[in-house]
C-alpha cells in the first residue's frame, strides 16, 4: 500500500528531490534519471475505474469526481473547442512511462473509463476504518481490468488520514483466475478533519509558509481537495500499480509520478505558493485543467521521464 503523504512534508522534500534529480542524472545519464522502473507490470488497455462511495455525498459532490474520471480521457468532436489545457493532456504524461518501459511492445496504453458506481450511504463497516476495511470496500468493486477507488465522506475516519496520508493506492488478490490482483485507491473528504493537510492550497496549511488560501474551483474545498488527491494516485497507480513499477525511495513509502513533484501545480511554485494558476473570472476559482461538462480542475504537476522535470499545465 502506497500512502499519499501530507503535502507539506513534500513541499519540504522538494529542494531535495530537486539536488537528487540533478546527482543522478550525472551518475546515469542514460537511464531514467529520478523515478526507477523495477520490471513490475504497469496497468495497460482499457481500464474501467468504479467508484465506491462510502458515506454520504451529495449528488453535485458525486458529480465532481465523475467528471474528473470521464475528463481523462475526453476530447471535443472538434480540436478547435476543445480547451487547454485539459485533464486529458495532464494524463497523457503518464503514458510516456509506459513507452518507456514496454519500447518494443505492441500491446495498448492505457485508457481509463468511468465505470460503476457503488453507493454505501450507510457505512456499512462502520465510521472508522482500519486498511484491511478499506481492502474490503475496494473488493465490491470489478476485480479485472478495473481500478476501485474507495472515497470516504468527512464523517468517516480511516487509519492515518489527518496524521500520515491523505489517501493512498494499493493492489490485493482476486477472486478469479490464481495470481490474479487488482489495484485500487483510497481518498478521503478531509474538509472537516484535516483541511490543513489534505486540502491545501484550498485550505491554509497547519504549518509551514501562510498564504491566503485559494478559491476552490467547485466551489466544495472538500472534493476539490479529493480531485488533487485522487489524481496524484491514478498517476502513481497507472505507472507503479503493484508496487515494482516505476517509483525512487522505500517500496512501502515511494516517491512516484505526482509525488516527486510535491506542491507544484503551476511554473514558479514554491513552498507555500501553488504556482501561477488559471483564475475563473466569475467564481475566483484557481484552477490549471479544463474537463469534460464545463469542469475545471486544480491537478498535481507529474514528474515527465523524458524531461527529468516536473510538467506543468500552466
Amino acid at each position: 500500500m502506497y500512502s499519499l503523504v501530507f503535502k507539506l512534508f513534500l513541499f519540504l522534500s522538494l529542494l531535495q528531490i530537486s539536488v537528487s534529480a540533478r546527482n543522478l542524472a550525472t551518475e546515469e545519464p542514460n537511464q531514467f534519471k529520478l523515478l526507477k522502473y523495477h520490471k513490475g507490470a504497469l496497468l495497460s488497455g482499457k481500464i474501467s475505474v468504479n467508484l465506491i462511495w462510502y458515506g454520504k455525498f451529495k449528488p453535485s459532490q458525486r458529480a465532481i469526481i465523475s467528471d474528473f474520471i470521464t475528463s481523462l480521457t475526453h476530447t471535443s468532436p472538434t480540436s478547435k473547442t476543445l480547451h487547454q489545457p485539459s485533464v486529458a493532456t495532464w494524463w497523457k504524461t503518464t503514458e510516456k512511462y509506459y513507452k518507456l518501459a514496454t519500447p518494443n511492445k505492441n500491446s495498448s496504453p492505457l485508457s481509463l473509463t468511468l465505470g460503476k458506481q457503488i453507493l454505501d450511504e450507510s457505512c456499512s463497516l462502520g465510521k472508522s476504518l482500519t486498511d484491511n476495511k478499506i481492502r474490503q470496500l475496494a473488493s465490491k468493486g470489478d476485480q479485472r481490468d478495473a481500478i476501485n477507488v474507495v472515497l470516504t465522506s468527512a464523517d468517516v475516519t480511516v487509519t492515518g488520514f489527518g496524521m500520515s496520508r491523505c489517501g493512498t493506492h494499493g493492489h490485493a488478490r482476486g477472486l478469479g483466475k490464481r495470481g490474479s490482483k487488482f489495484a485500487y485507491i483510497w481518498v478521503g473528504n478531509s474538509e472537516t478533519q484535516c483541511p490543513g493537510q489534505c486540502a491545501w492550497p484550498f485550505h491554509a496549511p497547519v504549518y509551514g509558509p501562510q498564504s491566503p488560501p485559494l478559491v476552490a474551483p467547485n466551489n466544495d474545498v472538500g472534493l476539490d481537495g479529493m480531485v488533487i488527491n485522487l489524481a496524484s494516485l491514478l498517476a502513481g497507480t497507472a505507472t507503479n500499480p503493484f508496487g515494482n513499477g516505476y517509483y525512487q525511495g522505500p517500496q512501502n513509502a515511494p516517491l512516484e509520478a505526482a509525488s516527486a513533484c510535491p506542491g507544484v501545480y503551476g511554473k514558479g511554485a514554491y513552498p507555500g505558493y501553488a504556482g501561477d494558476l488559471l483564475v475563473d473570472t466569475t467564481t475566483g476559482g484557481s484552477f490549471n485543467a479544463y474537463g469534460a461538462n464545463g469542469r475545471k480542475f486544480l491537478l498535481p504537476a507529474l514528474y515527465d521521464p523524458t524531461t527529468s522535470d516536473c510538467s506543468t499545465m500552466v
